[in-house]
């Protein structure tokens, strides 16, 4: 999904990139929390509940926390619904480094 995303920002479309860096965040998550819990969130809400409750148990926890939140709001609600994706350049960058956040969440899926 990641590269999904990378490929509709080469190609223009910072919409539909922004949706997909944020799927592949969500999934990430998703996964972390499966591996820590043996349960796999169902909605959004409660990928969020399991995050902040991870966070709060686990210090390496809580920067993921404040990123996926990040990647929540800009680039999920703000760009890929409202369309408000400027400045671009930031929002590109917020995409790109959506590896990074995967990096993390695998890593600490496997901690």
């Amino acid at each position: 999904m990641q590269q999904s995303a990378l490929e509709q920002m080469a190609a223009g479309d910072i919409r539909d990139a922004a949706e997909k860096a944020w799927c592949a965040a969500k999934r990430a998550t998703d996964a972390l929390l499966f591996a820590r819990t043996g349960e796999e969130p169902h909605r959004s809400s409660e990928t969020g509940a399991g995050l902040r409750e991870l966070a709060s148990r686990e210090p390496g926890a809580r920067s993921l926390r404040a990123r996926y939140y990040e990647r929540q709001g800009t680039l999920h609600g703000e760009c890929f619904y409202i369309g408000l994706c400027e400045p671009v350049e930031e929002t590109e960058a917020l995409i790109r480094e959506t590896a990074d956040y995967i990096e993390g969440a695998r890593l600490l899926a496997g901690a």
